[in-house]
């Protein structure tokens, strides 16, 4: 198999009862919130600033601001293509309190306000299939993605003290393009079809905003100097959230005809086998139903077992040609290991020629995916 086709696949489970881990095909929408880590920030106050370090006796160097673990959320509306890629429009918002300033190289002794940030994002992300020795029972989708929006930067009454009679607030917004990185995990939750919990890492970072600066005096709040001071903008934030896709696939019944009694004339009686996206193994679920089949072969003595491979059309013909022949195969080898003789058993591969459902080339489709056992 390509390596396109291994970062495409998605584990699409049997049992009723365990989520579905397929791509998100069509519209979806998300939110999270979580802590948020805002990097300290060293910038130097522009020179209109020079007449405060000399009126009010600091030492000429920089202001360095430190912040407090902050918070912050997101909310997102999005599109899957199916194939792991999704688009989407994002917005969020991050507050941190200030922790301490350090003005002019001069630690101060009162400190307060806070940052926020808040915009909007256009992200790009992949979803990656796990591994074969994943457990099945606990499916997991990593993504990752990139992201580029608009965000404001606000200094909410930022004010640090240094020296005997000097001040510095900083209250203001600008807004700078934005930048982002996400790494994260998807959790499909089994109850609901289409339902994931996320758990994400998210490094977010603008250009410099440039603020609004007050340089002033403790006594009396008079105005020394005004200018500007540019600061950094970047955050760390993990957040837990949840993810609703609206067209996750439900999973396909298994149907299983009624029994009737050995003394009625006997009809061929139909037992489906459903597979994994691009797996020929046996879930414990299709073990179940080969081994109500072997019951049934032996008590009604059939004549004759059919056993027939199927694929869907994610494929090449030829590939999946030899995928439906591995899927009967497999599950022949279980009737035999049931008791039943190969030798009363005719093994066929159709791949996708006779779908049961039927779809455009390329669609993954469950139903599809299957080994037919024909008992006449």
């Amino acid at each position: 198999m390509s390596l396109k086709k291994a970062l495409l696949a998605a584990t699409m489970l049997a049992l009723p009862v365990v989520a579905n881990a397929q791509p998100v095909t069509g519209l979806y929408v998300g939110a999270g919130a979580g802590a948020n880590w805002l990097q300290s920030t060293r910038n130097d106050v522009d020179r209109d600033s020079s007449f405060a370090v000399r009126n009010l006796g600091l030492p000429s160097d920089s202001t360095k601001f430190k912040f407090d673990l902050g918070f912050g959320g997101v909310v997102s509306i999005g599109y899957g293509f199916g194939n792991g890629l999704r688009v989407e429009a994002e917005g969020n918002y991050r507050q941190n309190d200030i922790d301490d300033v350090q003005i002019f190289g001069a630690r101060t002794f009162s400190t307060g306000g806070r940052t926020r940030s808040y915009g909007a994002m256009g992200n790009v992300l992949y979803d990656f299939t796990m591994p074969s020795f994943v457990p099945q029972f606990m499916p997991v989708v990593p993504y990752v993605g990139v992201g580029a929006g608009y965000v404001w930067h606000e200094y909410d009454n930022v004010t640090g003290r240094a020296g005997s009679n000097g001040r510095l607030t900083v209250d203001d917004t600008d807004g700078q393009f934005a930048f982002q990185g996400i790494a994260g995990l998807a959790f499909p939750i089994a109850a609901v079809p289409g339902l994931a919990i996320t758990a994400e890492y998210r490094f977010l970072g603008t250009l410099s905003p440039d603020l609004d600066a007050r340089v002033s005096t403790v006594s009396n709040n008079a105005t020394v100097s005004r200018g500007k001071i540019e600061v950094d903008n970047y955050n760390h934030s993990a957040f837990l959230g949840l993810r609703y896709a609206f067209n996750a696939p439900r999973p396909a019944p298994v149907p299983v005809a009624p029994q009737v009694q050995s003394t009625a004339p006997q009809a061929a009686r139909t037992y489906l086998v459903f597979f994994d996206w691009d797996r020929a193994d046996l879930t414990d679920r299709a073990r179940q139903i080969i081994s109500e089949a072997a019951q049934n072969a032996r008590r009604v003595s059939s004549t004759r077992i059919e056993v027939a491979g199927h694929a869907d059309r994610s494929g090449t013909p030829q590939y999946n040609q030899r995928l439906s022949q591995r899927r009967a195969e497999a599950v022949a080898a279980e009737l035999a290991r049931q008791g039943i003789s190969r030798s009363e058993m005719s093994v066929q591969a159709f791949g996708e020629s006779r779908p049961l459902v039927a779809t455009a080339d390329g669609v993954r489709e469950p139903q599809n995916r299957r080994v037919e056992i024909v008992l006449r």
